[in-house]
């Protein structure tokens, strides 16, 4: 079985869909198949080798919520490879799509998986099922802590069930999973980090609170 990971953050590296992703990989090369690795971070399509892209049996995509829905650059892409696909010869593929967001619920993301299925169900390819992650900035800090324990017990719990549905090429009802992490401490944490960068660009605390 062959399976294409499609990394469609803007980042070029150490983003959440690239932490993500690895987890995803990891278990999936223990099932025995095939993994190939893209990353879509620009708005056109590129892919060296469309004929060996085309020939996975699904593609797995993992993107940070933009503004309740698909980046831009990638909206571009899945465009692009809506009419690649309707050129090829017709052949059962499976998309699955994981969509991280910064807020701490991941029922913030069901718009967005559900634009990925209206995308998959009109490139004439068969929808397998969504993830949708809260607390999307911690992934890249808790890269260290194993799947199924602390705050990646959800996730853990989550991303097993996501990969039967994978590996069977099945379809199942979408997932949504949060940090085990409380929330006031997120919250927090995320305000930490923006007196951070408001003080790495000459900002005091007050500045972030002009206009509001």
């Amino acid at each position: 079985m062959k399976i294409a990971l499609i990394n469609g953050s803007p980042k070029v590296k150490e983003s959440a869909s690239e932490s993500v992703l690895k987890a995803i990989k990891d278990l999936l090369l223990q099932e025995n198949v095939l993994v190939s690795e893209y990353h879509f971070s620009k708005s056109q399509l590129d892919i060296e080798n469309i004929e060996q892209f085309m020939d996975n049996e699904c593609f797995v995509f993992a993107f940070p919520l933009y503004v309740d829905g698909i980046p831009s650059h990638l909206l571009h892409c899945l465009l692009q490879l809506e009419t690649l696909v309707k050129a090829q010869p017709q052949k059962e593929i499976y998309v699955y799509a994981l969509v991280n967001c910064g807020f701490y619920e991941g029922h913030q993301n069901a718009l967005a998986i559900e634009m990925m299925k209206n995308w998959t169900v009109k490139a004439g390819l068969i929808w397998g099922q969504g993830i949708g992650v809260g607390a999307g900035g911690m992934l890249t800090m808790l890269r260290t802590v194993p799947l199924g324990q602390g705050p990646m017990k959800s996730l853990g719990k989550a991303l097993t069930q996501f990969i039967n549905t994978i590996v069977n090429k099945a379809s199942q009802e979408s997932i949504y999973v949060t940090a085990n992490f409380p929330r006031l401490l997120y919250k927090l944490g995320g305000e930490m980090g923006w007196r951070k960068s408001a003080k790495a660009n000459g900002l005091k605390r007050k500045d972030l609170f002009k206009g509001a």
